[in-house]
């Protein structure tokens, strides 16, 4: 899964093999093996590969699962990838069991006052369904105070988000393509 994982993130972002080996400092040959699952990549290069792609070296770790049959199909809720940190005022948990798909969907936590100052712009449509809390979130300038049951899309459009509640806030929110 590490494998497909790497692949996927390569080709969200719009990668080839010899600009990731550039900038890895690696042979075109390795990364390639290590996509397939031939090489495996020590721990300096699991964070050299997640400083490349912007996500925490977390997201690489956690792909056990108790039942073979189920790798690649199920996520089970105490077996979840968790990805961020309490003291980042988010901390977002996989839900599905691969960056391979033509989606992401993930659980998100967002502590009361947390906030994302700056707009992100990503060439990504995202949705996402509040469970539970309050939730702004400023799409293209505008910002939308959501609550528990509230959901949103937008596509390609800079965004920004923030609880103002004194609760966790918390979000179901689907990503396509992929950029964790």
């Amino acid at each position: 899964m590490l494998a497909g994982d790497i692949r996927a993130l390569r080709k969200a972002r719009g990668l080839t093999l010899s600009k990731i080996a550039l900038r890895l400092g690696r042979s075109v040959g390795w990364v390639s093996q290590v996509e397939r699952g031939l090489s495996v990549p020590s721990l300096g290069d699991l964070r050299a590969f997640a400083d490349l792609f912007a996500v925490p070296v977390s997201l690489f770790f956690g792909h056990e699962v108790a039942n073979e049959a189920e790798r690649g199909a199920v996520v089970r809720a105490g077996r979840r990838r968790s990805l961020g940190t309490s003291e980042s005022g988010l901390v977002e948990e996989l839900l599905s069991p691969d960056l391979g798909g033509s989606f992401e969907l993930l659980r998100s936590v967002f502590a009361p006052g947390a906030e994302l100052t700056e707009p992100a712009n990503r060439p990504t449509e995202e949705a996402g369904y509040v469970v539970s809390g309050h939730f702004d979130i400023e799409i293209a300038g505008t910002w939308h105070r959501l609550s528990e049951g509230d959901s949103f899309r937008f596509s390609g459009k800079p965004f920004r988000w923030r609880n103002p509640g004194a609760e966790p806030a918390v979000v179901i929110w689907v990503v396509s393509p992929p950029v964790y």
